[in-house]
């Protein structure tokens, strides 16, 4: 096959170095000495290839990626397949050396049709997995696998994420539904219902079971609570799972556990008494005989993640990871223990908890959202669940599996190409001093609801300090277009700042961020 490449003068370089670089014989061809490649059209393309080559042999062409245009009008008169190359051009030879098994578009971008086979290869393979009747039967004979309702959990399956609603009792119906719904759309595989603790609320629990069942559907409910009077209660309402047993608490609820067949996490712990075990060795001593009294009911044993210079987590992880070497139980991670007691961003840190955790062989990723820095923690590990099973059963880091945890940063780096122009350079400053519009101004807010489905932003419109209209919508360009529509904007510098504004809000309501209006969306980095 013979690939004709088109591209610009500044891309030219590194297209040029790529295409040679990959297993397909191309052309690099320079359109029409256009600078920029984006800026191609079908129509100059055909022009400039009429006027200057001759496409007898060519199998194939290639257009840039950022072509914003379609490439069927190409293919019409030229009487050749086009399609779209990669957007970055240092991505153009993967594309190349995937030409045989990549089914490219027209409208498309070559290297996201690469991304979106990967993904879909990813979700594919999983599926198929999960619903394998008879595989999971048949791993659900071995030790270190249970099932939770109907729910298969351990070894052998993606880790769990169980989403904890924390203080449920204290919610009003309405909250309690809006946040197992957000839950369950965030990707959550359990649901957790969070006494309180202290308290006795054994006769909340018969209505907060009620009320989320038919949110949850057929995914596992569990509650979490030490007190034995809530456990039997809610045992026998018909929740799937308990969160917790301990030595405190087991002599009393284990009998109502047999009998239902419910299973129970438990802790190395004896919180009625006030021991807690710190070390590896103490807390795997301990679970070992709690375990022993327990043969009777599916279990799943956590070893307790602790937050980072607390005790040890090292120490807390040598735990998990040495009791499953020798005892192959399903294992609980609290992963929120963490994330919650650390100023940082959560997708790196659960993502990084959630390869620990696959590591030393736990089944269930626990968590609640209880702070904004920790919003989306649930999706997160959702995503990570599924990454480190790929990654588990390709026996392969977690790279380039289809699927990936990259928000804030970019996977490859850019390669930006130096213009030279020959053209004076000046450096930009502050200059214009504020004028009001005579058309008024607006004030721009963000409204997270309890999915991005539900999330807007709303502009209201003032004409002096009267309010006259309020406009809502998800993306910048749709609001400003609305805004210019209605002619409400009058001051060029008034419409650079309101474009501005609205962008920042925009990314606010797809990072779930907090929104103030003429402040910075982000920190600026610390410096040292």
């Amino acid at each position: 096959m013979k690939v004709l490449i088109l591209t610009g003068k500044l891309a030219y370089p590194l297209v040029k170095k790529q295409a040679e670089n990959s297993n397909v014989e191309t052309i690099v061809h320079l359109v029409d000495n256009t600078q920029v490649a984006a800026f191609l059209t079908p129509s100059i393309i055909i022009n400039d290839i009429k006027k200057n080559l001759d496409l007898k042999d060519i199998d194939l062409i290639l257009t840039p990626g950022l072509m914003r245009k379609q490439t069927t009008e190409i293919t019409k008169e030229l009487k050749i397949p086009t399609f779209k190359g990669s957007t970055d051009a240092a991505d153009l030879k993967t594309v190349l050396d995937s030409l045989e098994d990549l089914e490219l578009s027209e409208s498309k971008a070559a290297d996201k049709l690469i991304e979106e086979k990967k993904r879909q290869q990813a979700f594919e393979y999983i599926q198929e997995y999960e619903t394998n009747t008879k595989q999971i039967k048949k791993l659900l004979k071995k030790p270190n696998n249970i099932q939770v309702r109907n729910l298969p959990v351990g070894d052998d399956f993606p880790m769990r994420v169980l989403a904890e609603i924390a203080n449920a009792p204290s919610l009003s119906k309405e909250e309690l539904i809006n946040k197992a719904k957000y839950f369950v759309e965030s990707g959550a595989d359990m649901i957790d219902i969070g006494m309180l603790a202290g308290e006795d609320n054994s006769d909340k629990i018969p209505d907060l079971i009620k009320t989320l069942r038919p949110i949850v559907g057929d995914r596992p409910l569990s509650i979490d609570t030490l007190s034995s009077k809530e456990i039997i209660t809610a045992v026998k309402e018909g929740i799937d799972l308990v969160l917790s047993m301990d030595h405190g608490n087991c002599d009393k609820i284990l009998p109502t556990l047999e009998k239902y067949q419910i299973p129970a996490v438990l802790l190395p712990t004896n919180y009625s008494e006030g021991f807690v075990p710190h070390t590896s060795t103490e807390r795997i001593k301990s679970m070992k005989k709690l375990v022993k009294k327990t043969k009777n009911i599916p279990v799943i044993c956590d070893l307790v993640l602790d937050p980072v210079n607390s005790s040890s987590i090292v120490e807390s992880i040598y735990s998990y990871n040495d009791f499953h070497k020798e005892i192959k139980y399903p294992m609980f991670f609290g992963v929120g223990n963490v994330v919650e007691l650390m100023d940082t961003d959560s997708v790196g840190v659960n993502a990084l908890l959630a390869g620990i955790s696959m590591e030393v062989g736990a089944s269930i990723l626990f968590t609640p959202e209880e702070s904004s820095k920790t919003t989306g923690s649930i999706h997160e590990l959702a995503i990570a669940s599924r990454m480190m099973f790929l990654a588990k059963k390709r026996q392969s880091i977690p790279k380039d599996l289809g699927i990936n945890l990259l928000v804030f940063k970019d996977k490859h780096k850019s390669y930006n190409i130096e213009e030279n122009h020959k053209i004076p350079i000046e450096k930009a400053k502050e200059s214009l001093k504020f004028k009001r519009d005579p058309e008024g101004s607006f004030k721009i807010q963000v409204m997270h609801g309890n999915n991005i489905n539900e999330s807007k932003i709303t502009v209201t419109h003032f004409k002096k300090t009267k309010p006259t209209l309020t406009i809502t919508g998800t993306y910048a360009k749709e609001l400003y277009d609305e805004i210019i529509k209605r002619q409400l904007i009058t001051r060029l510098d008034h419409a650079a700042y309101l474009g501005s504004e609205l962008e920042k809000a925009e990314i606010a309501l797809k990072l779930r961020k907090n929104y103030i209006q003429d402040f910075d969306l982000f920190q600026k980095p610390l410096q040292l």
